[in-house]
């Protein structure tokens, strides 16, 4: 379970600070598969880092399964695997094993576990012709199947994903969209960002819509479509967009 209690952040830009996040305030549940939506710019990776421990919020808190992301770090990060956007976190000059054998070892898994797991790990992404393979001659695509392989890599119970399929192809896409299926089955909890509607309804029990940094809506999908009288999830997000956070009720 994940608290986010009016979560502000501010960065200071020279002599000017910039509020990325104003007031967020919700609460995602054990097993939840929440999609993160808002405009590039809106917040969202802010959120994210937040929740992961890896920035310290200007005001408000996270709780993570009961720890304080500021005072407990260390007991978030046990619990959680984070992909952001772009930033695999691979070593070139290691292959895709050894990069995973590398992550593994600093969550503390053993030779056989760690070997075990890899194995699963690339059965499922169809790695296994390339894990003895150097990562600086990857492909986008193939680095974010290693990118994603090494968040799960220790088996965590929270995963946050930031736009998780970028540099994907169709297929793999869809690898990841059973991948979530199969996660939600074995009651892990997931928050992740995306820019593909189609890919929030068919996979999210739920969504928080950010924009501007601040939240114009947090609820389940399915109420939401009751309440806006449509299933398209563009048009929604768009019309949320405009009229703000006016009236919104978490």
């Amino acid at each position: 379970m994940i608290e986010i209690q009016e979560v502000t952040k501010q960065f200071k830009d020279r002599k000017i600070y910039v509020t990325a996040l104003k007031h967020v305030s919700f609460r995602v549940e054990k097993g939840e598969v929440i999609g993160l939506l808002g405009e590039n710019g809106a917040g969202k990776t802010t959120l994210l880092r937040v929740i992961a421990s890896l920035l310290t919020p200007t005001e408000g808190k996270v709780l993570v399964d009961g720890f304080d992301t500021v005072k407990q770090p260390e007991e978030i990060k046990k619990r959680i695997g984070v992909l952001f956007g772009g930033e695999t976190g691979l070593y070139d000059r290691l292959t895709a094993k050894e990069n995973l054998e590398f992550f593994a070892s600093l969550y503390g898994m053993g030779k056989h576990e760690t070997k075990v797991r890899i194995d699963e790990l690339a059965k499922m992404f169809g790695m296994r012709d390339y894990l003895d393979r150097k990562v600086s001659g990857f492909s986008k695509g193939m680095r974010q199947k290693v990118a994603i392989a090494r968040t799960l890599i220790h088996d965590p119970d929270i995963i946050l994903f930031d736009e998780p399929t970028t540099g994907l192809d169709i297929t793999s896409s869809n690898v990841f969209r059973q991948l979530v299926h199969q996660l939600k089955r074995e009651g892990k909890t997931i928050i992740f960002s995306s820019h593909i509607m189609e890919e929030v309804g068919m996979l999210c029990d739920s969504v928080a819509m950010i924009h501007k940094g601040e939240l114009v809506y947090h609820g389940k999908i399915e109420e939401l479509y009751e309440s806006e009288e449509s299933t398209d999830l563009n048009y929604i997000f768009m019309s949320k967009l405009v009229r703000g956070n006016e009236g919104y009720a978490s």
